[in-house]
Parts: C-alpha cells; sequence; structure tokens
C-alpha cells in the first residue's frame, strides 16, 4: 500500500482519536460516566464499535475501554526514512478512526439532541439527517435485499460546481444507489450544493446528507454494519463476518470530491476494512492491487464526467438499468420524490378529482401491443395547480396470463409511474392520487407517457406471463365515472375471491427465499393463509413471480403430507426448507409461535412474542418505537431473532396476517392476543374490528402502551375486560 497514504491516514487517525479523547474528556468533567449515550432509537447503540468489539457502549464511562482501544490500535506515525509493510498498520488506524468518529457523533447529540433531523425528510432549518434509526435502516435495508437499491456511494466533500453536483447525483440516482453525504471542500457540502439547485434530498430520494463533518462518514459504515447483524444474523463482535458480509454482499464505495486531507485518507482506510474501495476526483497515489478490495483499493484523478462509472467497476457492481421512452429521468431513486403545490403544473385524485386505475385480462386478439390511446384532453389544456379527473386503463393478454393475476399487475402501476422523475403517484384501486410537476412538463412529460412507461414495464418486469399491453387513458368526467362504475364491482369480486382461498383448497405452496442474498437460512414459505412476512408477497404474487421467473426466488412447494393440521406443519415443506437452508433448519408450523414458529428474517413487517403472564401474545409493528411488555423493543426484537432462525416463542410476521383465520391457529389463535400498540389497531381499522367479532371479542379487550408496556401493568386491564387469553389453558406447558 502507497506510504504516501498510509502516512496521511496515520497521521489522521491520531487527530481524530485525540479530538474524541477531548470531547469525551469534556463531557465527563460535565454530565459524569453515568450519562447515557447513543444514537436515536435504535438498539445497536453505537453500531460500528458495537459490531465490531461487541462492547455496547450505553454511558460516556464505557467509553473509556473504548478510546483505549483506539489507543493501542493506532500506530504510531510513519518515519520518513524507515520502509515497513503498512497496509495492517493504515487498516487498524482507519478503524479506531471510525470507532473515535462515533464517539464524537455520540457526543453531538448529547450535547444537542436535536442536532440532526430526526426523520427522513430534512428541514428548511436543518438538511442534515444524521444517523439512520432502526426503523429507517430495516425499510431501506429491504431495499438492499431485495435488489432494488444495489449499493450506495458514501460521498466526501463536494465537486467544484453545482451543475457537476447534480450530474453526478442524478446519475448515481439513475443507477438506483443511495447517496451518503457528508464533510466539506473548501467550504462546500454537496448536499449544499443540491438543495441549492433545487433537487429533493433526503432518504425519499436517496440522496441522504448525513452531516457536516467529516465524522458522519460512520452514519455510512454503521449502516452498513447494522444491515450485517439485522439481516445476516451475524452477532456483534464477530467482526470477521461482518467485515467479510459488506464485502461479499453490501456493494458500496466512497468518493472523494475535492482536497484530500488527512482525515479524509483515515476514513478511507477504515472504509477499505468493509471492502469499499475509494474513487477520488485529485491525484493523489493510488492503489491498484486488489486484496482486502474486490478489485483496487485506491484510484484518483478520475474526471467527474467518468466517477460514478469507475467506481461502479471498481466495486464490482453489476447494475440493471431500465430504459423506457419518457423525457425525464427514470428509476427507483425517485419513487419517493416529493411535488409539492408550488412546483404543481396538474394533479389527478387526491380528494379533488375522481383517479382510478384498472388492469384487465383480455383474449390475444382483443389487444393491439403498444396501442396508447388518450381520450379526453392533455395537460397542456388545464391552468397551472390544476386538476382533472383521470382513469387508467391497462389491458394485458398473454397465453400464461391468468385473471387472479390481474390486481398483481395493477399493483406495480404505482411503482412504475413513480419511477419517473417529477411525478408523484400515491395509493391505487380509486383511491389514486397523481401529480405532475411543472419541472416535468416542461421537459415534455405528457398523459400518453404513463402509457409508454406502463407498456415498457409490464413487458420487462412480466414478459413471461404477457404478450400484449394496451394502455387507455380518460380524462372526461363521464368516461372515468362509467369505468369507475364497472371497477368497483371488479374491485368487489377480486376481494370475495382472496377472502375465500384457504390454504386447503391449493395444491402447491410457494417459497420466497429473495432475504436469502442478507439472511442465508431465512426460508419464507408462502400458502393463502400466510402471506410472506415482509408483507410485500402474498400467494397469488407468489405464484404469478414464479410463472415471470421459473427460476426465480419463488419456487413451487409440493407440501405433501400433513404432520400437524391444527399448527400447520407438512413434510413436503419441511424437505424444501432443510434444503433450501442448506440443513440449518429441519422445518416449522405455519401457525404456532410456541412451537417450532417460522424462520424470521429483518424485513418482517411485525414480531408477535409469548407473554407469559398473561397466558397470551403480544405484537408489535416495526413503525412503533416504544417499549412492549416483552422487555424489548422492535428493534431489540429483530435484532435477536430475525437473522433467519426458528425461535420458539418468538415469530415475524405481516400485519396482514393478524386477521387472518390461520393467525397463531395452533396456539388458540386471536384469543391470545393481549396487547399490540394502538397504531396497528387503527391502521389494521374495521379487518380488525370484523376478525375479533368473529370469536365474540372487541378492540378495546386488547391492551396498548396507554394501557402499559409491562405484562404487570396490563394484567389486571385484562382482567377488568374479561380477556378470553387468562381462561385458555397455558400457552407454554
Amino acid at each position: 500500500m502507497s506510504k504516501l497514504i498510509c502516512s496521511a491516514a496515520i497521521r489522521g487517525a491520531h487527530k481524530i482519536v485525540a479530538r474524541a479523547e477531548e470531547k469525551w474528556r469534556e463531557a465527563m468533567d460535565k454530565w459524569g460516566p453515568k450519562q447515557e449515550v447513543g444514537f436515536p432509537n435504535t438498539a445497536y447503540y453505537l453500531p460500528i464499535i458495537y459490531g465490531i468489539t461487541g462492547i455496547p457502549v450505553r454511558t460516556l464511562g464505557d467509553m473509556e475501554q473504548v478510546l483505549k482501544l483506539c489507543r493501542r490500535l493506532l500506530p504510531p506515525p510513519v518515519r520518513e526514512k524507515v520502509h515497513l509493510p503498512y497496509l495492517a498498520p493504515a487498516l487498524d488506524a482507519g478503524m479506531a478512526t471510525f470507532f473515535a468518529e462515533e464517539i464524537i457523533e455520540a457526543i453531538k447529540y448529547l450535547e444537542n439532541p436535536n442536532v440532526y433531523v430526526h426523520g427522513e425528510e430534512p428541514t428548511d432549518e436543518n438538511i442534515w439527517l444524521g444517523a439512520a434509526d432502526d426503523i429507517i435502516m430495516r425499510k431501506r435495508g429491504v431495499e438492499f435485499v431485495d435488489g432494488t437499491a444495489p449499493g450506495f456511494a458514501a460521498i466526501l466533500g463536494a465537486p467544484p460546481d453545482t451543475e457537476t453536483a447534480v450530474k453526478i447525483a442524478r446519475e448515481l440516482q439513475e443507477k438506483n444507489l443511495y447517496v451518503f453525504m457528508c464533510s466539506e471542500n473548501n467550504g462546500v457540502r454537496m448536499a449544499e450544493q443540491l438543495v441549492e439547485a433545487g433537487v429533493q434530498v433526503g432518504w425519499t430520494t436517496r440522496l441522504v446528507p448525513f452531516g457536516p463533518d467529516t465524522s458522519a462518514t460512520v452514519f455510512s459504515i454503521g449502516f452498513a454494519t447494522r444491515v450485517a447483524m439485522a439481516f445476516g444474523g451475524i452477532k456483534p463482535g464477530e467482526y470477521r463476518r461482518i467485515l467479510i458480509y459488506n464485502k461479499d454482499r453490501v456493494f458500496a464505495f466512497v468518493l472523494a470530491l475535492g482536497f484530500v486531507t488527512d482525515e479524509w485518507y483515515a476514513n478511507a482506510a477504515g472504509a477499505i476494512n468493509w471492502g469499499f474501495p475509494t474513487i477520488a476526483d485529485s491525484p493523489i497515489p493510488q492503489v491498484l492491487p486488489t486484496g482486502i478490495c474486490t478489485y483496487e483499493h485506491v484510484v484518483s484523478n478520475v474526471p467527474h464526467t467518468e466517477i460514478v462509472s469507475k467506481a461502479i467497476e471498481v466495486r464490482g457492481l453489476k447494475v440493471t438499468i431500465t430504459k423506457v421512452p419518457v423525457p425525464v429521468a427514470y428509476g427507483p431513486a425517485f419513487e419517493g420524490e416529493r411535488v409539492r403545490k408550488g412546483d404543481l403544473h396538474v394533479e389527478f385524485g387526491g380528494n379533488r378529482t375522481l383517479a382510478l386505475e384498472l388492469c384487465r385480462m383480455r383474449r390475444m386478439d382483443e389487444v393491439q401491443d403498444g396501442r396508447i390511446e388518450l381520450v379526453g384532453p392533455d395537460i397542456e389544456t388545464v391552468e397551472e395547480g390544476g386538476a382533472m379527473p383521470l382513469a387508467i386503463l391497462v389491458e394485458v393478454a398473454g397465453r400464461k396470463m391468468q385473471e387472479d393475476f390481474e390486481p398483481i399487475l395493477e399493483r406495480q402501476i404505482h411503482h412504475f409511474i413513480n419511477y419517473a422523475q417529477g411525478v408523484f403517484h400515491m395509493g391505487q384501486r380509486d383511491i389514486v392520487w397523481l401529480r405532475i410537476s411543472k419541472g416535468a412538463f416542461g421537459q415534455g412529460f405528457r398523459l400518453r407517457h404513463i402509457g409508454e412507461i406502463l407498456h415498457a414495464r409490464f413487458h420487462q418486469d412480466f414478459g413471461n406471463i404477457l404478450d400484449k399491453v394496451q394502455v387507455t387513458i380518460f380524462t372526461n368526467e363521464e368516461d372515468v365515472r362509467r369505468l369507475h362504475d364497472e371497477a368497483r364491482h371488479i374491485y368487489q369480486a377480486r376481494d370475495a375471491r382472496m377472502e375465500g382461498l384457504k390454504d386447503e383448497d391449493v395444491d402447491v405452496f410457494y417459497s420466497c427465499v429473495l432475504c436469502q442474498s442478507f439472511a442465508p437460512t431465512h426460508v419464507c414459505v408462502i400458502s393463502p393463509e400466510r402471506p410472506g412476512l415482509c408483507g410485500a408477497y402474498t400467494w397469488l404474487d407468489a405464484k404469478a413471480m414464479y410463472e415471470v421467473n421459473p427460476e426465480g426466488p419463488n419456487q413451487p412447494v409440493q407440501y405433501g403430507e400433513c404432520i400437524d393440521k391444527l399448527k400447520g406443519r407438512w413434510k413436503g415443506v419441511d424437505e424444501f426448507v432443510k434444503k433450501a437452508s442448506r440443513g440449518a433448519i429441519d422445518g416449522y408450523n405455519f401457525y404456532s409461535v410456541v412451537d417450532s414458529p417460522m424462520t424470521t428474517c429483518g424485513c418482517c413487517e411485525c414480531i408477535t412474542v409469548v407473554l407469559p403472564l398473561c397466558n397470551g401474545v403480544m405484537t408489535v409493528n416495526r413503525e412503533y418505537t416504544g417499549m412492549t411488555p416483552c422487555g424489548m423493543k422492535f428493534t431489540t426484537l429483530a435484532g435477536t431473532i430475525g437473522g433467519g432462525v426458528s425461535t420458539p416463542g418468538f415469530v415475524g410476521h405481516a400485519k396482514i396476517w393478524i386477521v387472518q383465520r390461520k393467525w397463531l391457529q395452533g396456539d388458540g389463535g386471536i384469543k391470545r392476543l393481549v396487547w399490540m400498540p394502538r397504531m396497528l389497531k387503527e391502521e389494521l381499522g374495521e379487518k380488525l374490528v370484523k376478525r375479533l367479532e368473529e370469536v365474540g371479542m372487541t378492540v378495546d379487550m386488547i391492551a396498548d402502551e396507554t394501557v402499559g408496556v409491562t405484562e404487570e401493568e396490563i394484567l389486571p386491564y385484562l382482567q377488568e375486560k374479561g380477556h378470553p387469553a387468562l381462561e385458555m389453558p397455558p400457552i407454554i406447558g
């Protein structure tokens, strides 16, 4: 490794560790060793320190042993005339850098709890988002699991001008990468350049401004470290597994834009430990031999027009770009973009007009492939900021197409339209809200382009089952209302079909091993009454995806002989699970949390836990951040059981499964439910009310956080309400 790079990295590490020690001493003098510290709403404490060393830093006093470790890791400064191997000392210096920077950032939170914005979106007063909490990490981490986000770029500094900053950001977005930004170059920061240019930043657009200082680099590396623990099932302290996991599975790289300081060199050396190379726009020394990273470690003097493609090449990242014939940028990175009122050219639905979408299967001779027709006026006829009615009818035909696939294709309309820059889409069926920005309109985007998007994407994503796609867009009030009357009957018939479909009605279940890229032993098997635990896949979804990609993650599972009807266990499922988990899991029960429950990964929407004192169970959703009666928050639970293991007494699942009749059937079903967050009650709404009525219960019989967050607090309430779980046989034993 270059002597110049190593000597600079070691110098930078010494400076950063000294700064951390100074900040720590000041904090100790002010607050004392028992003062609690940490990043907001995470079960991973200071995640790099926790993941690599296994040390949970809970208080200022806990930081002392970490700072001593930093000193032990720091090599002496490189002497001018002494030639020694430099790679290992530089990597140790990089690791010490990250430990010290996490301490610096944690003390910032202590000094000012609002130093960073809490949430996914910047505010007008503060664009810096700081450490991603566990809700954001799990929500966004799923995109790394399913391939929607192939990796991330950690950017230090800023390019020389705003125009270049926007071009680099757009190119990274179009390649579906997340962009994590921190530090400055001559007082200029890339995130601030983007805001100045009117570019939306935040988690929803994948342009994430972590912090203004170089030390905010740890939020990027900490995110990657938590992904390994949350989705990979790696335990804190298993540093070798975490580093190898990141090299092999988390495709990230560092872009150094501007003059490379000693502190930047130290952070680059730290990133190499994770297998993340650095690509610079300045003429610094290079480290071209392979070794720790997949290919080169440091590549320099790369022109801004080539820096993104070079970084992708050096990291060994495979990026698939979807091309659609529209006049605006297109890709998943634009899905979270908002079109605000001041940017609005026209909108549809959103309580201003009627708007709906409908997908219908037709005979082959009824569909003309590529036919896109607009019936009614286009958007140039409306005044800026105006509203129009809208109905989108997508008609498809194919030899493998089935009527059951209609709602699956219809749900994709939301994503496909949302990928267009400057176009905002929310909802489905007849509760659609669509906005088109002034910018998109100015670039030439018209309603016909919605048809172009849907035609291209339906063929690209569902070409195995579709041969023809035609799109008709209606904007006349009379036509929209006519189609709406027809659509409502179709929606109702679909719902009745799905509600009536039982596990016993089908001959085959479907697997989903999509999450095995991050949780290698997790195997999800999906049935009509047991949806995927992420909430994204139903049995029909998995069936359709198998038809689309017969070699993909959704495979048919012949469930075969029934071993236990009540708990939901089949010989064929057990055989499949054992093979798909490479022998790690012998099998599991579909409908039990107590006895051999299904494996869980970090993507789950909810986690259900046995509460022995109350003779029942609690369930908690990912969005709820408070304490629960089992003594753990969702983040802690997910970190404990979310690595693809079967843990008796704990199981992850989809929200919607709670209101299905097979939910925990083997343990007594929904009558065992004694606690759930109020927000989850409200989200399930009438479905929960209806399901409880079927078993003679009401929603108020189930405790929530307003009643208590310990078993001792909620038990008197359950007794007062006469909860049926208290009269049922013991749930354990």
